[in-house]
């Protein structure tokens, strides 16, 4: 999925040549340069997780918090100084070990369900405890191979169909985030262009123009498009924003959604790291053991599934996947991002996991680790350039979401409609994701419905055991709901 012209890919020699080997970067047919804006764009890209996080798992003061069992509260400053802290380090890490173009931080689905179902029956600290007994069973299936196994046990079609669908799910995102779909309020039909049918905000207007800038850029293959567009917008509406005094959504309803685009007072902020190491086991002392466990039940799926798809993904828009949709370093990947999941308990900013949104520095043409080792030194930046990361307005960020939702969408070609046993659950594992804002729902609903339609179609023998066992867990990953209110959690 490369956009940019091609360049000279010759491995250069002294300390270039020998980041060129470390990373692979010739052997990828990629080159520095271009691994280095693929970072810059994938960080872009994502720059809105360390002011996101905050906002979801912690808050300015109690009456504007998720307060825990306790009434306790993570102060937002901290949450930002960590979030960023942890992005970078296992980014960075993932870069240097699994020498792959993905980018971590705190997980979006995982950090919601933890503010809305978790604190209301246990503290920050111990729900962050259970976030890390979550990320040591995945690595602990990671090391042991057994994470790999159920990785290639899925038929190349779902991992196709995984990748399709999360290119519909980051492109719906995007729409989404930068109001040009909205909620209709009303039970049918759900959602709606813009407000009542029309776009009414310049924020919404920004993001066509951004989408508009990118797509020809992209199109006419110019090296950086991405990037570009991202800066070039976003100029944009840091003027816009200086003429009509837009602010935020939050006192305006035809404002900004998340970060104002205008210049800062300051350029540096100091970080406060209070929140690292804050994170405690009490939680199966305070709810019992089997209302914990499914607590950590649930986590895990989130986390597992949601991070094998998105990397499945990922690793099949940069060209890395074989024809079994395996990847290079896939074992240290798997581990890497387990150890994700754990460092985001430790720092209380919930499971870091692979980000979705690498595949904007994917569609710049990253293909290796440099890519992610530049994004993470970034976030790291961030944590200081805190001022400077909120110029950039969600509606740019999400123009270059549904650009590269549009290129992963492409994978559909490699589809086999013909047989129904397997253009049904390949189209349910498509269109769950978006409309169910879940990877991990998609997921789970194109293995169960591939085990059922195929088995009863008569092709039981072709599928691996360890699907149906994975189908099995998801049942009860659906059927959680009700399993928690036996459990009285």
């Amino acid at each position: 999925m490369t956009t940019s012209a091609p360049e000279t890919t010759d491995s250069p020699s002294g300390f270039k040549g020998r980041v060129d080997r470390f990373f692979e970067i010739s052997a990828r047919d990629s080159t520095i340069s271009r691994e280095v804006r693929g970072g810059l764009v994938t960080f872009f890209a994502m720059a809105y997780i360390v002011i996101l996080n905050p906002l979801i798992i912690g808050g300015f003061a109690p009456d504007q918090a998720a307060l825990d069992v306790e009434g306790g509260y993570l102060p937002n400053a901290q949450v930002a100084a960590a979030t960023g802290l942890t992005a970078g380090v296992m980014t960075i890490a993932f870069g240097l070990v699994a020498r792959l173009p993905f980018a971590l931080a705190a997980g979006l689905g995982m950090n919601s369900f933890l503010a809305v179902n978790v604190v209301g029956d246990v503290t920050w600290p111990e729900a962050m405890g259970l976030v890390v007994i979550n990320g040591l069973l995945i690595v602990l299936l990671a090391a042991t191979g057994l994470r790999r196994l159920i990785f290639a046990a899925v038929p190349q079609q779902l991992k196709t169909a995984i990748t399709v669908g999360i290119g519909l799910f980051i492109a719906f995102i995007g729409l989404v985030d930068a109001g040009f779909v909205r909620a209709s309020g009303a039970s049918s039909p759900p959602v709606q262009l813009g407000q009542d049918g029309s776009v009414t905000t310049v924020p919404t207007a920004v993001f066509v123009l951004g989408l508009i800038l990118m797509g020809v850029l992209v199109a006419r293959r110019v090296k950086g498009a991405l990037l570009i567009g991202i800066l070039g917008t976003t100029l944009v509406a840091v003027i816009l924003e200086a003429i009509l005094r837009l602010g935020s959504s939050v006192d305006n309803p035809g404002g900004w959604s998340l970060s104002v685009p205008a210049l800062p007072p300051a350029i540096f902020a100091l970080p406060d790291f209070s929140l690292v190491g804050q994170f405690s086991f009490g939680a199966f002392e305070r709810i019992g053991p089997l209302a914990a466990t499914m607590f950590v039940f649930t986590l895990f799926f989130l986390n597992f599934f949601d991070a094998m798809g998105t990397m499945t993904g990922l690793a099949k828009s940069a060209d890395l996947a074989d024809e079994r949709g395996d990847f290079p370093r896939l074992r240290s990947a798997l581990i890497v991002e387990g150890v994700g999941a754990v460092a985001g308990g430790a720092t209380s900013t919930s499971s870091n996991t692979v980000f979705i949104d690498s595949a904007a520095g994917i569609g710049e043409g990253a293909r290796t680790g440099l890519a992610s080792v530049v994004t993470g030194l970034l976030f790291l930046a961030s944590m200081f350039l805190t001022p400077l990361t909120q110029m950039v307005p969600l509606e740019v960020a999400a123009a270059a979401l549904v650009v590269v939702g549009a290129l992963m969408v492409a994978q559909i070609r490699d589809i086999d409609w013909s047989e129904f046993s397997v253009a049904l659950p390949v189209f349910l594992t498509i269109i769950v994701m978006p409309l169910t804002y879940s990877i991990a729902n998609g997921i789970g609903v194109g293995f169960l419905s591939w085990v059922l339609v195929r088995s009863l179609s008569g092709k039981a023998r072709e599928i691996s055991p360890l699907l149906w066992i994975v189908a099995a867990g998801f049942v009860l990953f659906f059927v959680r709901g009700p399993i928690e209110a036996l459990l009285g959690t």
